[in-house]
Order: structure tokens, then C-alpha cells, then sequence
């Protein structure tokens, strides 16, 4: 009896060393894992069957949002950003984009709007898929990206792959900032030709005073050499012939 005690003893002896790391190992892997490890009454740890990855969701959206709310105020300086340096780097933020659409051939114009209340559609346009890029008339280096810097005018939705309801509030914002005089823009040139624009002709001339006018002078010195049309006259009676004084 007393060598088989000892014999358990030396077996839960050579047991005990992989019985006690058991649980250590168990919780460095579960330190690896992107979820929240819960601590039960017994103070056990254990995962959460429903709560497993939903967690590590939670913290990534929590993080967009205050990304969101730290560039709300001031959008213009995601632009400067780190983060935008990293995704973008020197590019504009549609550069590269390509809109899904059926057949080779893209379609004329752009989708009305890629948020449909919660429901967003596959391959968002450049401005919708970023929370971060927010359109706003002080947001001078992101309206500068859908400008054309040689002609001075705004690209077409189906080049950048904007949806028709950004593109809308970026006219909005580009005539804004520019009636601010935070964008440049362009007048066109008119040629003006001296002859229409003198004043030597008498009936665009200095008008003399009545003082110098004598009793049967025309009050212009090219009306009294104007002889009207007899034709035209003889019409001209004849339409107002009831109106005309006997």
C-alpha cells in the first residue's frame, strides 16, 4: 500500500509541472488575441462566446469616430495628416479610384449618392468611403484637387468618380471660397475697340445749354440733316391715323 501511494506521488510529481503551465499558456495566448478577456465570480478567465470579436470591432470603430470628431472642425487638417500621408501619400484622394459598374464601358454619369440612410453601396466614391474628408469652403487643398489648374475649371464627376451628391456640394464650396478669395478665378478678356466706346459724336457729346439755341435750330446740329423715308412715314400715319390730330 505504501508503494503504490508513493507511485501516485511520483506521477502527479511529473504531472504537475504541465498541469501549472496549462493556464499560463492559456492566458498569454488569450493576451494575443484582439478580444476583451472577461474575469467570471471565480475570478476565472474565460471568452465570451458572443462578445468574442465584437470588441475588437467596438475599439476600431471608437477610434474612426474620434478621428472623425477630431477633423470635424478643422478638415483641413487631415490633409496635413499622417494618416492621409500614409493612404494618399502625394495624390489626390481619387486618384486611382474606378467605380463598379456592369460592362466595360462606364456609364455617363455617376450614382446619385453612395449613403442610402444606414445602407452604404460596394466601392463608395473617394469622398464618401473617407469619413475624414469633409467638404468645406476652407478646405482650400481639397477643392484644389478636383480644380483643373490650367483652365481653372472643375473636373467632371465621371473623371474623379464622385457621386452626383458630393459633386454638388463641391460647386458649392468652390463659388463659395472663391467669392471669399480663398480660390483663384479667371475673368475672360474682352477686347474693347476705342470708336464705340468716343464721346466725339454729338449725341454722346457735351449737350449744349439752351441758352445758345436759337428759335428753329434742331437741339442736335445731325438731327435737321436726317430726311425720313416718305414710305416709311406714309406706314406710320397709317397705323396711327386715329390716333393722329386733324
Amino acid at each position: 500500500m505504501a508503494a503504490s501511494t508513493q507511485g501516485i506521488g511520483k506521477v502527479l510529481c511529473r504531472l504537475s509541472p504541465s498541469i501549472l503551465q496549462s493556464p499560463r499558456l492559456y492566458k498569454s495566448c488569450l493576451q494575443k488575441l484582439p478580444v476583451r478577456v472577461c474575469l467570471g465570480q471565480s475570478g476565472s478567465p474565460f471568452v465570451l462566446p458572443s462578445h468574442s470579436f465584437c470588441t475588437a470591432a467596438s475599439l476600431q470603430d471608437g477610434e474612426a469616430a474620434q478621428a472623425v470628431a477630431r477633423y470635424k472642425d478643422r478638415p483641413w487638417d487631415y490633409l496635413e495628416s499622417e494618416e492621409y500621408i500614409e493612404r494618399y501619400g502625394t495624390n489626390a484622394v481619387w486618384t486611382g479610384y474606378r467605380r463598379n459598374h456592369k460592362g466595360g464601358i462606364p456609364p455617363q454619369k455617376t450614382r446619385k449618392t453612395c449613403i442610402r440612410g444606414d445602407k452604404i453601396c460596394g466601392n463608395p466614391c473617394p469622398i464618401c468611403r473617407d469619413p475624414n474628408v469633409i467638404i468645406h469652403y476652407q478646405n482650400v487643398k481639397l477643392l484644389q484637387q478636383f480644380i483643373d489648374p490650367y483652365s481653372g475649371t472643375v473636373y467632371d464627376p465621371t473623371r474623379t468618380g464622385v457621386c452626383m451628391k458630393q459633386q454638388k456640394q463641391l460647386n458649392v464650396a468652390i463659388t463659395t471660397a472663391q467669392d471669399h478669395g480663398l480660390l483663384p478665378f479667371q475673368i475672360p478678356h474682352v477686347e474693347f475697340s476705342g470708336e464705340d466706346y468716343s464721346n466725339s459724336h454729338d449725341a454722346v457729346g457735351s449737350t449744349p445749354s439752351p441758352s445758345f439755341l436759337t428759335s428753329g435750330d434742331p437741339w442736335y446740329k445731325w438731327y435737321g440733316h436726317i430726311t425720313p423715308d416718305e414710305k416709311e412715314v406714309a406706314k406710320v400715319k397709317k397705323t396711327y391715323k386715329a390716333y393722329l390730330k386733324k
